[in-house]
């Protein structure tokens, strides 16, 4: 007689991003809880410190207590702190957004449709960063999960023996601040010689080991590699396509390409500035200098599923895509761009 076998319980991720504290609807996608707003209030940007006057002492009690509670210009006269009433107003904006809008959902795709208006681009990531969570809940594969950090923050890319190599800008930033020039074992990561970027030591994530993502998910400290047919590039890909599924309700596909010769090219999209400037040049017909050639890192094929969803002109035929680090070495993708530039037919 056969014994049964419980399940072994998802690891857990990405507390940082919020997304625990967030509502969840039945359609997957995303409200924001007073629990969530008030996460920002103890942020250091707004917790109060020792100098913090009495107004500014008293405002952040209110808050906590009601984080939904109005924020007037003359509740941010108040405080006695320049620098506390910008952050005031910086979180009032914030959150005023995210509660004009149903979902943050809806308010991300307002942000990246209509412009930011006063609000930081850090906090667009936040949202990137809390709406993957709830689209990865459930994943096991630590490659996959690193792979969708790159969607809400910065990379450096280092190309060390023909692999590209991507590593989180703020740890590579840091660790480059307090290098240990004592470890022996890991991969260096950050720009190439010459660059004037201190090399430090980081982890690549190898797929042996990626069970090990879980434990340091937050630090956001491991180094992937997307050179072509590497599993890190298979996972960005799976990525993009859960990300287009969740907002446009669609079966994409995306396949990583060696190189692009399509008599048939008619539309394509860059996943990040740089790309969208090269694929248009190229489109145009222009001779584009090597070094620029060189920003590419990845170019991809996709394929929307239902055709019924594609414009009549574009129906049958592929998306291209590429994504490009910037003349400093850095790869800062648009996941937006996957969800405004596609040919999609307009809704009747």
């Amino acid at each position: 007689m056969k014994r049964a076998v419980a399940a072994l319980p998802t690891p857990d991720f990405w507390r940082s991003s919020g997304w625990h504290l967030l509502e969840r609807r039945e359609d997957g996608r995303h409200r924001a809880s007073d629990d969530y707003l008030r996460a920002y209030l103890l942020r250091p940007e707004l917790a109060p410190v020792e100098e913090s006057c009495a107004v500014e002492r008293a405002l952040h009690a209110a808050l906590l207590d009601d984080p939904r509670r109005p924020i007037t210009p003359a509740t941010l006269l108040g405080p006695r702190d320049p620098d506390a009433r910008d952050n005031y107003e910086v979180f009032a904006r914030f959150r005023d957004h995210l509660l004009r809008h149903d979902t943050l959902e809806d308010a991300y795709l307002a942000l990246v449709l209509r412009g930011h208006r006063g609000i930081p681009a850090l906090f667009v990531g936040h949202l990137v960063h809390a709406i993957l969570r709830g689209i990865l809940d459930g994943c096991r594969d630590g490659i996959t999960l690193r792979a969708a950090e790159c969607l809400f923050r910065v990379q450096s890319v280092a190309m060390r023996d023909g692999a590209v190599l991507l590593a989180d800008h703020d740890t590579v930033e840091l660790r480059a601040r307090t290098v240990d020039s004592g470890s022996t074992n890991r991969l260096p990561a950050g720009r190439e010689e010459g660059s004037g970027l201190r090399r430090v030591e980081l982890d690549v994530l190898r797929a042996d080991d990626a069970a090990g993502y879980f434990a340091r998910s937050d630090r956001f400290d491991t180094v992937l590699d997307v050179s072509f047919t590497r599993p890190g590039l298979d996972a960005l890909c799976r990525v993009l396509e859960a990300w287009g599924r969740h907002f446009l309700g669609l079966s994409v596909a995306i396949q990583p390409l060696q190189s692009m010769c399509d008599e048939r090219w008619r539309w394509h999209l860059g996943l990040d500035a740089e790309a969208s400037a090269i694929l248009d040049a190229l489109y145009a017909g222009e001779d584009l200098p090597e070094e620029d050639r060189a920003r590419v890192l990845s170019l991809f094929r996709l394929e929307i599923g239902d055709q019924d969803a594609v414009r009549a002109d574009m129906r049958g035929r592929s998306v291209y895509m590429a994504m490009a680090r910037d003349a400093t070495h850095r790869l800062r993708l648009k996941p937006q761009n996957l969800l405004v530039n596609l040919p999609l037919a307009e809704a009747s």
